[in-house]
């Protein structure tokens, strides 16, 4: 096989959570473009019908079903859906995520809930589903979307349930790898730096000034940045890779 049609996803199906925004949108896109059929898995059915008509626009065939990744029974609910439209599952991309930038004596037991139960909880329920499938079938690819921040600590906001959930999706992919090589199915996570999103204010002096100035690249990514690689760890092209953490930051963790 030439060495670029490895990077190719043809003809297979990728479900993608928070795929209707920020860096989800830019994984379904590049998903797509590479040859995939989409499914995003998401709570805005406005957001996600917007998706849906950039991608129709490119011909790519792509539907949305909304569920609410911490909510294992709509995770089960939104498989069945996918696998009766699609056929079967080889990708899945978790990535739907959240966050709160608070210190940890100010943080409410909601606050920490919210982000480990969507960040965390999320990320498992939808290996558990989708990865049952992919078990069952002998195949599949698994890229968890987790940050430099399970990494390190960021600064100056504290965010201590945020980072606390990256780490355990960092190691959670890990655990998924060595349990499911053996049928097949490889599980690993990119760890973005920091992303021009609806969830980064990178225009706030008292933000740009670490975020930016701390990044050996001067810059934030942007989402399409990061998507290359998405569809690199989904690919055959990434045969001989699992349980990796693969961080795209600009430099940020050599410091």
């Amino acid at each position: 096989m030439p060495v670029l049609d490895t990077f190719a996803v043809k003809d297979q199906v990728a479900v993608v959570t928070g795929g209707n925004r920020g860096l989800g949108r830019a994984f379904a896109h590049a998903l797509g473009e590479a040859g995939a059929s989409i499914a995003i898995v998401a709570r805005n059915e406005a957001a996600s019908a917007a998706v849906l008509s950039e991608l129709a626009a490119k011909g790519i065939r792509a539907l949305a079903f909304s569920a609410d990744v911490s909510d294992r029974a709509a995770v089960a609910s939104a498989a069945e859906q996918i696998t009766a439209e699609f056929g079967r599952v080889d990708i899945l991309v978790n990535n739907a995520g959240t966050c709160v930038h608070r210190p940890a004596l100010e943080v409410t037991e909601q606050e920490w809930r919210s982000v480990i139960d969507v960040n965390l909880t999320g990320v498992w329920n939808g290996c558990q589903v989708f990865g049952a499938l992919m078990v069952q079938a002998g195949a599949g690819a698994i890229v968890n979307v987790g940050s430099m921040s399970g990494q390190i600590v960021n600064r100056p906001q504290w965010q201590p349930g945020y980072n606390a959930s990256k780490a355990g999706v960092h190691h959670l992919t890990k655990s998924l790898a060595a349990e499911w090589a053996v049928h097949g199915v490889r599980v690993n996570a990119v760890a973005p730096g920091y992303v021009r999103t609806e969830m980064t204010p990178l225009d706030r002096p008292e933000f740009a000034q670490h975020w930016i100035g701390d990044t050996p690249q001067q810059r934030a990514a942007e989402p399409e940045e990061i998507a290359p690689a998405v569809v690199f760890l989904a690919s055959p092209a990434s045969s001989f890779m699992t349980g990796t953490v693969l961080v795209i930051d600009g430099g940020y963790t050599v410091f």
